[in-house]
This record gives structure tokens, sequence and C-alpha cells, in this order.
């Protein structure tokens, strides 16, 4: 596989909404044989609760730490394929994986997607395995915090001791 190289269509916060289909059409192109997409929605419960609808809030450095997760994994990817350059230099010889990934902030209903990510590669392997190990990294180094609305009227808030 050394010819594939990285383009990241988006890597963004998003106070609008946001959806697969949006991400798909994003990342889709003619040399990739695989898309790979995941949606987390907002669920109706958490810990045996029922949740009305949360809200994300994000640290003022979210925005920038969203753009160097995905930049960082990026360059992981290209030093692992032994590829440097990026899918814009035009090597007609290059099968670009393509990523796209936003996380919304802001209040959500249930079913609204909270976090969306798409990648498309020239193989669902490499597909699958990039995009896994996108939302695994969003969730674990972006500052967004969570705060949960139960039906019963109390508050959560989640990751803020992160």
């Amino acid at each position: 596989m050394g010819t594939e190289a990285f383009e990241v269509v988006s890597a963004v916060l998003s106070a609008e909404p946001i959806s697969v289909d949006q991400a798909i059409a994003a990342v889709e192109s003619d040399t990739a044989g695989a898309v790979v997409s995941f949606s987390g929605v907002v669920r109706n419960h958490d810990g045996g609760k029922q949740v009305n609808r949360l809200s994300y809030s994000a640290h003022p450095t979210a925005h920038q730490v969203m753009s160097d997760v995905v930049a960082r994994l990026v360059a992981e990817q290209n030093a692992a394929s032994g590829t440097t350059g990026d899918a814009a230099t035009g090597d007609a010889a290059a099968q670009p994986v393509r990523i796209w990934a936003a996380h919304r902030i802001g209040m959500l209903e249930i079913g609204d997607p909270a976090l969306v990510c798409a990648v498309s590669a020239a193989h669902r392997g490499q597909a699958f395995a990039v995009c896994s190990e996108l939302v695994d990294r969003i969730k674990e180094q972006v500052p967004i915090w969570k705060e949960q609305f139960f039906s019963d009227g109390t508050v959560e808030w989640v990751g803020a001791g992160a």
C-alpha cells in the first residue's frame, strides 16, 4: 500500500447540524473503493436514567485541538505508509485517503448526530482502521464536555474532569 496520500477534507467543531450524508459526500472519490462513516448520536438514556436532551461545550482551544488531532493521525499514517506528501500535490499514482470529521457544540435533541466522521480509501481495511482510530482520538483528546438533561430534572456534566 505505500502509494496512499492523506487529505483532511474537514476537521471542525460545528454549531450547525452535521450529517453522515454530508461527510460521505465530502470524501467520496473515483479512487475510493471504500467509504466508512461513523455517526455518534444523542441517545435517550445514560446510566439507567432517561435523557431529554444535552448540550456540548468546548474549551476555547478545542477547534485547534480537533485540527491537531486529525493532523497527528495523518502524520502517523503517512509515516507508517512511507508517504510524506498529500493528495493535493497532484501525484497521479496516489490513492488519497480522505478524512472528514465534525463534532457538534450547543444544544442537541435525541437522535441528533453529535460526532460524525467519514474516511474514504482504496480498500476497506484501511478505511475502517483510520475511521475507528479517528473517532477514538477525537473522543479522548478534544476538550468537549457534555451536559445531560435528565427527565427527572437533574443535570450531569460528562467529561468535565478530563
